[in-house]
């Protein structure tokens, strides 16, 4: 049974892990190399610990008692304790290799390693542990304590009772696990993100600007946000990586990445977290870019 996790990586969704691992009492170490982003996470993670108070979700003692349950760490000397790890860094591959192949003569024999990764090879990033038997993806839906799906994919060597111990966290985490293939994307962003690419173009094109094309798709498909707005929560840099990793893995031209969205990314608007994406960010309302 997991009760120990060090969770590698303290932004957005590494915050958010660590938060619904703290609620379900399990102790976390959250690790960065980046205290000040430590910091950071710590005060999005009691930010939306109170909003679940304010829903009636959870009471002011939960709080309280999943706090206590977060250790923030910068330096390795936990892992040596801990049931699992789930990698949740930046989506570049690299930066997960360095960071996965460092790991194995740290760990316990029998401790797990799980990745976040939103598109990449699971297999491929198996390889680089000394565990690729007790390696798996963990793949949380963005923001993780709102979102009830979580993907399971098995690398070729992922063994059954790895599969087996991490599908009954999901569940311990209140979440629905999904069993996805090891192929580029997986499921959910296999289908969403050339979604969101061809709405890119449809701009691009000047089929519709940015509040119409965000307007036509919440009130004609019943979407909650507009693919464009959902491409700026998501971050700009994320989108245009999964898209590079469907069109290099599966070499099909309709996963193209927009040359928009090549644009807007080089220009360092990458949506909500830089301020600027399709929307402008830095005033009292969401202004569209386009």
């Amino acid at each position: 049974m997991i009760k120990k996790v060090s969770v590698i990586g303290a932004g957005q969704m590494g915050n958010g892990i660590a938060h619904v691992l703290a609620i379900a009492d399990i102790d976390v170490f959250l690790k960065d190399i980046s205290k000040e982003q430590l910091d950071k996470a710590l005060e999005t993670i009691e930010h939306n610990l109170r909003r679940q108070v304010g829903r009636g979700a959870l009471s002011e003692g939960d709080i309280t008692k999943a706090l206590a349950h977060i250790n923030p760490v910068t330096d390795d000397a936990h892992l040596a304790e801990v049931d699992l790890v789930i990698e949740a860094a930046t989506e570049n591959e690299e930066i997960k290799k360095s960071i996965l192949s460092a790991l194995g003569p740290k760990l316990k024999p029998e401790a797990i390693i799980a990745t976040n990764t939103s598109s990449i090879s699971v297999t491929r990033l198996a390889a680089i542990t000394d565990r690729p038997e007790k390696f798996i993806g963990m793949h949380f839906m963005n923001p993780v304590p709102v979102m009830q799906l979580v993907e399971l994919i098995r690398g070729i060597a992922t063994n059954e009772e790895t599969f087996e111990t991490i599908r009954e966290l999901a569940v311990r985490l209140h979440k629905t696990p999904t069993p996805a293939e090891d192929f580029p994307a997986f499921i959910v962003n296999r289908i969403l993100l050339p979604m969101i690419n061809e709405a890119i173009y449809t701009l691009y094109e000047g089929v519709g600007s940015v509040r119409a094309i965000d307007t036509a798709m919440r009130l004609g498909a019943n979407h909650p946000m507009g693919p464009l707005q959902l491409a700026d929560f998501i971050g700009l840099d994320v989108c245009l990586a999964i898209m590079q990793v469907l069109y290099e893995g599966l070499a099909d031209t309709k996963y193209r990445p927009c040359p928009l969205l090549v644009k807007y990314v080089e220009a360092g608007w990458l949506g909500r977290k830089s301020g600027r994406g399709f929307y402008d960010y830095t005033g009292d309302e969401p202004i569209p870019t386009r």
